[in-house]
């Protein structure tokens, strides 16, 4: 049971990682520096944090109850089979809402296609041409 849920914080911890705009090295780019492309991504993002609404706990709690559910029905089966349905339920239910939970928190932690466009057109009114995000 320990290992389940040090997988489960390792998945959530990958599922945080960052997410930004690669810039084209053009004129203005290489003008200013990396260093001064990176305060406008941030002064950037962060005005798109602003003025876009961002929905991310809507989205991590219905992966999670999603999860959750599809895990009971599948531990349930799997339980009535081996003869412990209480106990099947509970444990996919369980595994059902962990993955739910990893998958919520992945897709909230990426940056919405508005907040994308708006850093992007925020970036090219400052000189930079954005390629696209990783």
């Amino acid at each position: 049971m320990k290992t389940i849920f040090l997988l489960i914080a390792v998945l959530i911890a990958s599922g945080c990682a960052s997410h930004g705009p690669v810039l084209y090295p053009n004129e203005h780019f290489k003008m200013v520096g990396e260093d001064q492309a990176h305060r406008d991504i941030a002064d950037c993002d962060r005005l798109a944090a602003e003025y876009v609404k961002s929905d991310a706990g809507k989205t991590v709690a219905k992966n999670t109850a999603g999860g959750g559910a599809t895990g009971t029905v599948v531990g349930g089966a799997a339980g009535a089979v081996t003869g412990h349905l209480g106990r099947g339920a509970a444990v996919g239910a369980a595994a059902g809402a962990a993955a739910g939970l990893v998958r919520g928190v992945s897709k909230a932690s990426e940056p919405s296609p508005i907040h994308k466009r708006f850093v992007e057109k925020c970036l090219r009114e400052r000189g930079y041409e954005p390629l696209g995000w990783e």
